[in-house]
């Protein structure tokens, strides 16, 4: 059999309270004054995530934000990834927590790349390329949600004929933002603590016929669940054929998160004696389901 490194995910299960993303939660500016924000836990402040493009439908299932502030001031970024095959059955997510102060300079930064209105920069024949992802940008302050789509964010190095100068600058203000949300080394020293990995309050579970690569033999994990996977969750929509998806949190996931630690993305499992494929990820804290 063939020898290989299955990295170790340590995915602990916070003691977090199950409410949603939408209850009612306290705004703040931070000490000081400022920019007003949702101070909850379960709140986003500001998100930037990648969709779509020329990718495999699960890859999109799966795929985790790029950066998620939340209200406590809690940041959850992907962590260092093992580039192996096959890959661990989780991506690995890490953490740091950032003072009232930081989140104001953040805040502000996100004000100066013009998050604070909603944008589109989606126009496919202005850009002159095919298959990109589109980059979204989400900011909640005072009290108002702001999107902004980029199409192929990130891949023009000069302004392409029939392109906007203003659009071309926003581009490229808004990569600069990426950058600065993705590393937060220009924070002032002591705004930014409680770096490590990232305690998930549960899982999003993808079920699906099981796809063996037949040069590997991976050994089986038992399903561990009441509720076999032969009817777990609800159909995907637009998802692969057959594909369903579910949420597992609580006393559910602190007993089949240790069988994931020990899986990787072709681990078989076994349930009422037929083997599924699972496709995994974690929960942030604004997240009940699928």
């Amino acid at each position: 059999m063939q020898s290989r490194l299955i990295g170790a995910v340590v995915l602990s299960i916070g003691m977090l309270a199950g409410a949603c993303a939408n209850a009612p939660t306290d705004d703040g500016a931070g000490d000081g004054g400022g920019i007003s924000y949702h101070t909850g836990a379960t709140q986003v402040v500001l998100r930037i995530e990648q969709g779509g493009g020329f990718v495999p439908i699960e890859y999109n299932l799966t795929n985790m934000p790029m950066f998620s502030l939340f209200g406590d001031g809690l940041v959850v970024i992907p962590g260092a990834q093992i580039e192996i095959y096959p890959g661990p059955a989780l991506p690995a997510m890490s953490q740091m927590r950032l003072t009232p102060e930081a989140i104001q300079l953040l805040l502000q930064k996100a004000v100066d790349a013009g998050l604070d209105v909603d944008r589109d920069y989606t126009d496919l024949g202005s850009v002159g390329i095919a298959d990109a992802p589109t980059t979204t940008f989400t900011l909640t302050i005072d009290g108002q949600v702001h999107t902004t789509n980029v199409y192929a964010l990130g891949l023009l190095d000069t302004a392409p004929d029939g392109m906007n100068p203003d659009e071309f600058q926003a581009r490229q203000d808004l990569l600069a933002l990426q950058n600065e949300a993705m590393d937060l080394s220009w924070l002032p020293e002591g705004t930014v603590s409680d770096e490590g990995m990232f305690a998930a309050s549960g899982l999003r579970v993808f079920v699906g016929d099981y796809r063996p690569d037949d040069a590997l033999v991976e050994p089986p994990i038992d399903w561990p669940l009441t509720t076999g996977l032969s009817t777990f969750g609800d159909p995907v929509p637009d998802g692969p054929e057959g594909m369903r998806c579910g949420a597992v949190t609580g006393d559910d996931a602190a007993v089949l998160v240790p069988l994931v630690n020990q899986a990787n993305q072709l681990t078989p499992w076994v349930s009422d004696g037929t083997r599924f494929g699972l496709l995994l990820r974690p929960l942030l804290p604004d997240e009940t389901g699928c």
